[in-house]
């Protein structure tokens, strides 16, 4: 059985998810922005904490932990690049690492971009990978640490996983990115679709979170620098791929 997903709104715009199997008991936390929702959420399901896996050191991904960590004891799994700046670890990993959880195979990538020492970790038989704030719902995240050629070749490594892979990304910035993606890509169809939905979506107050690798493929302008018809709209046709992407994002920036 693959493992129950739960998407949980967290602070303002961010999002933890809790992924549970059912047949040992495990329960893993993507990332901790704040105690309380988590809390509340673990004790309406009646699951024990066992894991906790965080994807980079912002504060709004880390600060409700040791909250957390007082009422479960869980095994806190992070970056090895980075554990200088994240809370204690019990395992340290790096990219092309795996473990087990819950019976599945977790893989990990590096991500760097947003942060050197970003993490995503992939489940290929629950067909979901959690992303943070590398590959996000119709955007990507800010590049603060690291360069733009580096935020493209992590954008390139989770755009190989399968089509039918589960993003579950950070924050619902969603409806925001879709209006910039629409001054790159203004004739893309799938984009105004998927606009439309997002709209409906926010309005009954529902997560745009999250999404599939498929549908980030159609729509998302940052997984889109290749393509010829976003080349030719932004006067770059025929130019590197990581060129056209830094210009996406270097417009982003200023949106």
């Amino acid at each position: 059985m693959p493992l129950d997903i739960v998407t949980i709104p967290c602070l303002s715009d961010n999002y933890a998810f809790l992924a549970h199997d059912a047949a040992s008991g495990q329960t893993a936390l993507v990332d901790a922005p704040e105690a309380g929702p988590i809390l509340d959420e673990l004790n309406r399901r009646g699951w024990s904490l066992s894991h906790v896996l965080l994807t980079h050191h912002h504060p709004d991904h880390v600060q409700g932990l040791a909250t957390i960590l007082d009422r479960h004891s869980a095994q806190v799994i992070g970056a090895a690049s980075d554990a200088h700046r994240l809370p204690p670890l019990d395992m340290q990993v790096s990219d092309g690492d795996s473990f087990e959880f819950g019976g599945e195979t977790v893989h990990v990538h590096d991500v760097s971009g947003h942060t050197v020492g970003h993490i995503a970790f992939h489940i290929p038989e629950s067909h979901a990978a959690f992303t943070a704030d590398s590959l996000m719902a119709l955007g990507c995240g800010r590049v603060f640490e690291g360069t733009m050629d580096q935020m493209w070749a992590s954008l390139q490594k989770l755009a190989a996983l399968p089509d039918d892979t589960v993003i579950y990304s950070g924050h619902e910035y969603t409806q925001a990115n879709g209006r910039f993606a629409q001054t790159i890509e203004p004739g893309n169809a799938a984009l105004q679709k998927r606009i439309a939905e997002i709209a409906a979506a926010r309005e009954k107050g529902q997560p745009t979170v999250p999404s599939t690798l498929a549908e980030e493929k159609a729509t998302n302008p940052f997984l889109r620098a290749a393509e010829s018809s976003v080349q030719a709209e932004l006067g770059m046709k025929g130019a590197d791929p990581a060129a056209v992407f830094a210009e996406i994002r270097t417009r982003k920036d200023n949106f």
